[in-house]
Formats: C-alpha cells, sequence, structure tokens
C-alpha cells in the first residue's frame, strides 16, 4: 500500500522538472524576442525623429564634416596665395634693395655713394671728410676692367694706379669704344677689393649703373671722381691694408618688355 503513494510522488516531481526546463526556455525566448523588439522600436522613433525624413544620423555628421574640411581648405589656399604673392613681391624689390645697402654699407665690394654727391645729403658734412690726412701714409688704388662676352667694346682704365691719402679726392678714367658697326648701349658695375675697404671707397662721381650709348665705332672717355674715407683709420680690419682695386665690369643693356634693364648685376 505504500508504493502507490511513492510512484506517484516521482512521478509529480519528474512532471514539475520537466515543467521547470519548459518554463526557463519559454522565458528564455520570450526576453530574446523582447530584446528584439525593444531594439527595434528604439531604432524607429530615431528616425522618426530626424529633420526632413533623413535616413540616419551619420548624414548630418558627415556634412558638418565636410563644411569643415572645405573651410580649412579654404584657409590653406588664402595662406598659400599670400606667400606666393609675398614671394613675388620680394623678389621684384630685392634688387634695388640690395643695390641700395650695398652703397650704403659698402656690402659685396660696392663702394659707398659720397654723403652730398650729385647735389643731395649733407654738402657740410662731405666737405669735413674731404681733408687730406698728411701725415697718414698714401694708399695705392689700382684700376681694372672687364666686359661681357657679348658686348663688342674695348673698355681699359687710362692709368695703372694713383696714390691717394685718406681723405683727398682722385680723378680718373676709363676709355670705351665701340668696335661694333651699330650703335649699342652699355652698363657698367663695380666692385672693390679688398672687401673691407669698400665701406670707405666714396665716389663723387661715377658712370656705373648709368646707360652709356655708344655710336658705332664711338670711343669715349668715362672719369671716376672719389676719395678715400678718413674712417679707415680707425678701423682695425684695415691694418696692413696698402693697396685697394677698382674694378668695373660693362655688360650689354637688355630690356624687357615695360622697358626697364633686366639681366644687369646690381641695376634694377
Amino acid at each position: 500500500m505504500n508504493s502507490l503513494p511513492q510512484l506517484g510522488r516521482r512521478f509529480l516531481d519528474r512532471s514539475a522538472t520537466w515543467a521547470c526546463s519548459s518554463c526557463r526556455r519559454a522565458q528564455a525566448q520570450w526576453q530574446r524576442g523582447s530584446a528584439q523588439r525593444f531594439v527595434s522600436q528604439t531604432s524607429k522613433r530615431a528616425q522618426q525623429e530626424l529633420p526632413n525624413g533623413q535616413p540616419g544620423a551619420s548624414a548630418p555628421r558627415m556634412d558638418r564634416m565636410a563644411e569643415e574640411y572645405r573651410r580649412k581648405n579654404r584657409t590653406t589656399m588664402f595662406y598659400t596665395i599670400s606667400i606666393i604673392l609675398g614671394t613675388v613681391a620680394f623678389s621684384y624689390g630685392s634688387v634695388p634693395m640690395y643695390k641700395m645697402i650695398c652703397q650704403t654699407t659698402g656690402w659685396g665690394g660696392q663702394p659707398v655713394r659720397a654723403h652730398g654727391a650729385g647735389g643731395t645729403g649733407d654738402d657740410e658734412d662731405l666737405a669735413s671728410r674731404l681733408k687730406p690726412v698728411k701725415d697718414a701714409k698714401r694708399i695705392r688704388v689700382t684700376f681694372s676692367s672687364s666686359v661681357s662676352d657679348v658686348l663688342p667694346w674695348k673698355f681699359v682704365p687710362q692709368q695703372r694706379e694713383v696714390r691717394v691719402l685718406p681723405g683727398e679726392t682722385a680723378l680718373a678714367f676709363y676709355t670705351a669704344t665701340n668696335k661694333s658697326d651699330k650703335d649699342i648701349i652699355g652698363v657698367a658695375t663695380y666692385s672693390v677689393t679688398p672687401a673691407q675697404v669698400a665701406p670707405y671707397f666714396s665716389k663723387i662721381q661715377c658712370f656705373c649703373f648709368e646707360e652709356q650709348r655708344l655710336n658705332a665705332g664711338e670711343t669715349v672717355d668715362m672719369p671716376v671722381f672719389f676719395y678715400l674715407d678718413p674712417d679707415l683709420l680707425n678701423d682695425l680690419n684695415m691694418k696692413g691694408v696698402e693697396t685697394v682695386t677698382l674694378n668695373y665690369t660693362f655688360f650689354k643693356a637688355k630690356y624687357d618688355d615695360n622697358g626697364k634693364l633686366k639681366g644687369i648685376p646690381g641695376v634694377s
């Protein structure tokens, strides 16, 4: 009589175990379905909230990024154009600027333009410098010349050298001859060696950097009026300098479309 209740209890326990396993599976399926429905409903609400029926949130973000890139590209383009224009302007202004600096400071071996020469500057200052230093040693000034290969001129100094005191004026001459059968315009540049003398070599009158027109077969004399500034006696770099060389080089004048000289060193 006791075996029947025991069989019933075992049967009920197995049914309960089976029922619990089924419930668990059903519960898991329901949870997965709920999660999927939640994600789907959230996506639908997000799409409904977008303006103008746009398909997703990535579209406005991409538009903002594209606009930012366009703004940066415009800024870079403006900077590049500014640099190019500045470089072009500097290249046009560098030649006359270099010439002015060299004539003022004597850089590049170019003699300094004398104060007050040509009717400009302080004439009294020039007069005060044009006082020979009697107790100083005379300095030997030699002259040399050269001509460009494309210029059919003969160009030579009339004297080999002169000896001058600091503050003493000196006059020298060069002779130029046009050996061709055509009228030619030439332009001369000059330099002084050694380089440390250039700031003290001042010219009062000179034919350099000016257009010199010679007719076919013509010969002309070209003067150079200069002096050595007495301040050179106070410069330690001038100690032991006893010889100075003044050199002139003639080039054939060439012009651009605007009628300006081009291709001449130191000429704007």
